[in-house]
């Protein structure tokens, strides 16, 4: 017993030799040509922003190390830098209350750059019952007061099930989405091209699509795509969205994009160069923004800050020096 008891002890310590840990899925083919889907090159209606009429712009969110005019001028300066070459879009979140116009925003209008502003707008139903409306008229004034063209993102990812509970239902966003463009028109801001932008799998689920205010109302259609937890190639991930999005006469703008740190150097690179022929292969595409962070108290899978990791960095170098994303 003394022998067979101790047999079984060493079984359990060594794990147990028949149930072999199960292999990684293997890598997705990232060679062979992209699907066109979005093949409609224009020219669109695209608002106060103007859509390439060949091509499309590049742009990207960097993370700053401190959250300050400084601290967002130094990060999107560094990534400058290492790209050689300037940006075409900059993205910037905004809480509700945080008002377009800051120090920063003025010194990145003044080097050439479009300011894309995703805008965390609150509660739908509140907004619709006004509720919001001062806080509405001011953000309106202040977009207005920096004469330049902005793309406006009305609460981006709309359709993420986490966001329920202030989003309520399709309806309820168009709503408040109307609300927010009739206080804007009411102060007569007219320098604004209106963004929608959910995510790629809300298009994979298949309610992304309740969320949309209609033709009328949005001047670019957009997607937020990540091969985050699926190692899958960005045509794929945002085949459903392209499908829709191909139905309408807007361009197309890439909101966020990335490819995790949890997919390996050389993994990342075929994804990036995927995803840049991916762009080419669908003209309807007219810019692409990267989402170059790692977000605190993410796993390696929500990691995707290329900075530091030479063979990725230098995939989305090659996309940004490509003439197709030199507008």
């Amino acid at each position: 017993m003394r022998r067979a008891a101790a047999f079984l002890l060493v079984l359990a310590l060594a794990g147990c030799t028949s149930h072999p840990k199960p292999e990684p899925p293997p890598a997705p083919d990232l060679t062979s040509p992209p699907a066109a889907v979005a093949v409609n090159p224009g020219p669109f209606e695209a608002g106060p922003v103007d859509a390439p009429t060949s091509g499309a712009y590049v742009g990207a969110w960097i993370k700053p190390a401190d959250l300050s005019d400084k601290g967002r001028l130094r990060a999107v300066d560094s990534l400058e830098d290492d790209l050689g070459r300037p940006l075409d879009i900059v993205n910037t979140y905004r809480r509700f209350e945080q008002l377009v116009g800051t120090d920063s925003d003025y010194e990145l209008l003044d080097e050439g750059a479009t300011l894309m502003v995703s805008w965390a707008t609150g509660d739908n139903r509140s907004i619709t019952a006004g509720n919001y409306d001062r806080l509405i008229h001011k953000q309106a004034r202040a977009i207005k007061a920096v004469d330049a063209p902005v793309l406006l993102r009305i609460r981006w990812e709309m359709d993420r099930p986490n966001l329920r509970a202030t989003m309520w239902s399709g309806p309820d966003y168009i709503a408040a989405y109307e609300h927010i463009r009739e206080i804007f028109a009411e102060e007569h801001t007219r320098n604004v091209s209106w963004v929608w932008c959910p995510t790629a799998e809300g298009f994979t689920r298949g309610d992304a699509p309740a969320f949309y205010p209609g033709d009328d109302q949005v001047d670019w259609t957009c997607v937020d795509v990540y091969a985050g937890n699926a190692f899958q190639p960005i045509g794929a991930l945002m085949g459903p969205f392209l499908q829709w999005a191909a139905q309408r006469p807007k361009p197309i703008i890439i909101g966020e994009f990335g490819v995790a740190r949890a997919w390996g150097s050389a993994g990342r690179a075929a994804w990036l160069s995927d995803a840049e022929r991916t762009f080419k292969a669908n003209p309807q595409i007219k810019a692409v923004v990267y989402f170059e962070s790692d977000p605190d108290g993410n796993g390696p899978n929500q990691q995707f800050q290329l900075t530091g990791d030479e063979p990725a960095f230098d995939a989305f170098t090659k996309l940004t020096e490509d003439p197709y994303f030199n507008q």
